[in-house]
């Protein structure tokens, strides 16, 4: 949720801060971690490791790098082709969102089948996932907002969100191996 904050920042020089504006960045990332849940459980059987959750975190934080140097060229050509209706908005924040959004919404359903030791337990570990997903969401919208686009501008949250992410991405590739196990 914190990169929605952010969303908005790159959008609202152009296409205004309405509702309008707001629908397409909540649809976008509720559309994108939709994605990255059927995705996730797609590729959980045969990919189900540290590497595969570690290597979308990586993906998504070099996405996110680009944002700062891309938007502005993104945004007057999605103006420039599309205009500044409904349609450009959402394309305006799929562009931005959608791609790094899906592959961090990978996570859950993996990290779900890594955690879970038997078929017994996995009700409790999925609410658990999802659980401190939505405390963290929480927690990132809030702090994004009223701290950190205050005080250090949102390109710059951008990077450290990028930064961020490949520290995590990093982490998960040297951590011991887990593979799932069989439920």
């Amino acid at each position: 949720m914190g990169f929605e904050m952010l969303g908005s920042r790159y959008l609202f020089p152009y296409f205004g801060g309405g509702i309008g504006t707001w629908a397409s960045l909540i649809s976008t990332v509720l559309c994108a971690l939709a994605v990255g849940y059927f995705v996730g459980s797609a590729i959980v059987d045969r990919f189900s490791s540290q590497r595969a959750i570690g290597t979308a975190i990586l993906v998504a934080a070099c996405w996110l790098a680009l944002v700062p140097a891309s938007a502005d060229a993104v945004m007057q050509t999605i103006l420039a082709r599309i205009g500044d209706g409904p349609a450009a908005t959402l394309s305006a924040s799929a562009a931005l969102l959608l791609v790094p959004l899906s592959l961090l919404g990978t996570f859950s359903p993996i990290a779900v089948s890594l955690l879970t030791r038997s078929a017994h337990e996995a009700g409790r570990v999925a609410g658990r996932v999802y659980g401190v997903s939505t405390i963290g969401n929480v927690a990132g919208t809030l702090l994004t907002t009223f701290i950190l686009i205050p005080s250090i501008g949102s390109r710059n949250i951008t990077y450290i969100f990028a930064v961020t992410l490949a520290a995590c991405a990093a982490l998960l590739f040297m951590a011991p191996a887990r593979q799932p196990n069989e439920v």
